[in-house]
């Protein structure tokens, strides 16, 4: 009698352990958050007291196949003041995930024929840097502080030129945090460009640095 009695039990205690490993998987699903596109370039430039550019996006969480709506915030941007400002954008799914993306938007009356786009090198230690022009008086480089390589310290950054010899390094983020450029100027002559800065962040001194256009 008992022989017949312990086959239904253990029936029933592997169906139990295989309904909870199936509830476990369940739960262990990949968080998914919408992907945002931007209708329209992810960098502007707009000259001071110009109109906001009109920016249009849509989210979609290819995950649970929906799309969902986007909020857009502009409330960061003064086109009143010249600099670099970034306009984000969020976008929830059902279960409460948000998805950011960010549009970057320089306010200067720099001359749209000026370009600083190019190779530099850092005077101090000769370390190549490039800087690629985003819009109009907009650029990123790929190595703020001129740092010799391998190093953790190589990070990206953007600056803009707001006139013919500032330019703006504003707080931005980073895989070292939040960096900065403080006393920025630029140097303009035909055959002789530089650009220089004394960064801002725990992992960089207190030096400036100066970068010669090759």
């Amino acid at each position: 009698m008992k022989k017949y009695l312990i086959i239904p039990f253990l029936a029933v205690m592997a169906f139990t352990a295989c309904r909870k490993k199936e509830n476990t998987v369940s739960t262990l699903v990949t968080y998914s958050t919408p992907t945002i596109v931007v209708t329209g370039a992810q960098y502007y430039s707009i000259p001071v007291g110009g109109a906001l550019p009109a920016i249009a996006a849509t989210a979609y969480d290819s995950f649970y196949k929906e799309s969902y709506p986007v909020v857009i915030d502009q409330s960061t941007l003064d086109n009143t003041a010249p600099g670099l400002y970034i306009v984000n954008m969020t976008s929830k799914n059902k279960y409460g995930m948000v998805g950011t993306y960010g549009v970057y938007i320089a306010v200067t009356n720099i001359n749209p024929a000026i370009n600083l786009a190019g190779d530099y090198f850092r005077v101090s230690n000769l370390q190549t840097v490039s800087v690629t022009k985003l819009a109009n008086g907009l650029y990123q480089t790929d190595n703020i502080g001129g740092v010799i390589p391998p190093s953790a310290a190589i990070v990206p950054a953007f600056f803009v030129q707001t006139d013919d010899s500032t330019i703006v390094v504003p707080v931005q983020s980073s895989s070292l945090g939040d960096i900065y450029g403080i006393n920025a100027k630029v140097h303009m002559a035909v055959g002789d460009t530089s650009y220089q800065y004394v960064v801002k962040n725990p992992s960089f001194g207190t030096a400036t640095r100066v970068f010669q256009k090759i």
